[in-house]
């Protein structure tokens, strides 16, 4: 019997689980509503605008920019976008472990020298780089409760403000890119010098636009806020693949809640079929006993 009574509290347990991991993955999917339509409504202007500072770029001689400036990344900044809580699966290990390959990878030199500082976008990535003894920038745990263009033109702003400085060299931006509930890319990218993409296939065609007052001025006003759409854009993007990992992950568990439910009940059963056959046995023994 003690059996039976440890199986059915196990039952008990997982059936509680099982109604927890639905209700959240009933949250994450309205809340990834919301974060894809921003996304979604974000990427076309991000990309116009990109396109537009390309352009315009092309048919001015001698952009001095400082924005643009290409320095020996002596310093570097790594900007990493992780969530503020577990339970999405791998989201957020995988975005720090992609940070580390990129130190490793591109920037071991200056990380032995203490050159290499990070901006934390998220509880989870900013409590593990702060326990590794990271040069950590600041905290942006509280950007996802009032996420904003806003919001995150400030921290934008900051990063802006060291780089022209020349504080900091180079700046490599780290995020989930979204593209479904269950796909998210993740992406490790350029934010500081900007350099205009331009494909090989598709030279960049250059058009006559008719500028007031003047495409310097212009180019001058698109670059800050071309670095300020990117930095947002990205962060949108982590928050979209952020609710579609974590209703992924909770419709997994969920899945396996059930089947777990079912190997239980099963063992459940046996175990009480067992017990039955048990004391049916013991009281056809004692009848036996004492009619003899």
């Amino acid at each position: 019997m003690a059996n039976l009574k440890e199986v059915r509290n196990r039952i008990v347990s997982v059936s509680s689980t099982q109604q927890i991991t639905k209700a959240m993955k009933m949250v994450s999917a309205a809340k990834l509503k919301r974060a894809t339509n921003a996304i979604v409504q974000l990427r076309p202007y991000a990309e116009k605008l990109k396109e537009i500072l390309t352009q315009v770029s092309a048919s001015v001689e001698g952009n001095d920019s400082p924005f643009t400036e290409d320095r020996i990344p002596t310093k570097v900044l790594i900007v990493v976008i992780t969530s503020n809580r577990g339970l999405a699966g791998a989201f957020n290990a995988n975005a720090i472990k992609t940070a580390n390959n990129l130190i490793a990878a591109k920037y071991a030199d200056q990380f032995a020298r203490g050159d290499v500082s990070i901006v934390a976008i998220g509880k989870r990535g900013h409590d593990f780089f702060s326990k590794r003894n990271f040069n950590v920038i600041g905290n942006n745990n509280e950007l996802f409760s009032d996420l904003s263009f806003e919001n995150v033109s400030l921290i934008t702003s900051m990063i802006m403000k060291e780089f022209k400085e020349g504080n900091i060299d180079r700046v490599e931006l780290v995020y989930n890119q979204f593209r479904n509930a269950a796909v998210q890319i993740l992406t490790s990218e350029q934010l500081l010098p900007l350099v205009a993409e331009k494909s090989e296939d598709e030279p960049v065609q250059e058009l006559d636009y008719i500028i007031e007052p003047s495409k310097e001025e212009i180019i001058e006003e698109l670059i800050p806020k071309t670095i300020k759409t990117q930095l947002y854009k990205a962060v949108l993007d982590s928050h979209a693949s952020e609710h579609g990992a974590r209703m992924t992950a909770m419709d997994k568990a969920t899945d396996n809640a059930g089947d777990l439910l079912r190997q239980l009940k099963l063992s459940y059963n046996q175990a009480r079929q067992a017990a039955i056959t048990t004391e049916l046995t013991e009281i056809v023994s004692g009848a036996a006993a004492l009619s003899s």
